[in-house]
């Protein structure tokens, strides 16, 4: 577990023939800025806020708006006309 120095210098020297000496410093800089503005945003995510925003008082008068009968959960008397339905379908089927 000795120094990484070594194994940084083929990598360098790979990026100068590939980007040559005049790229490689501003592509290093532009690496720097996004690591740099990540860790910033990563701090501003975990950190906590200052003030929690207040929440809008809960309004009595504010009615939900009603949905139509189709699209409301069926009741006991529909489910078992449906089931007397589907067994009269059944029996002239079956005949």
């Amino acid at each position: 577990m000795g120094s990484h120095f070594w194994d940084l210098i083929p990598v360098v020297l790979l990026g100068l023939l590939i980007f040559g000496p005049k790229r490689l410093p501003e592509m290093g800089a532009s690496i720097g800025k996004t690591i740099k503005s990540f860790q910033h945003s990563m701090r501003e995510v975990t950190a906590e806020p200052e003030s929690q925003p207040a929440l809008p008082a809960a309004n009595a008068s504010v009615v939900a708006p009603s949905l139509p009968a189709e699209l409301t959960a069926p009741t006991a008397e529909a489910l078992a006309t449906d089931a007397q339905a589907t067994e009269a379908v059944g029996a002239e089927s079956a005949s």
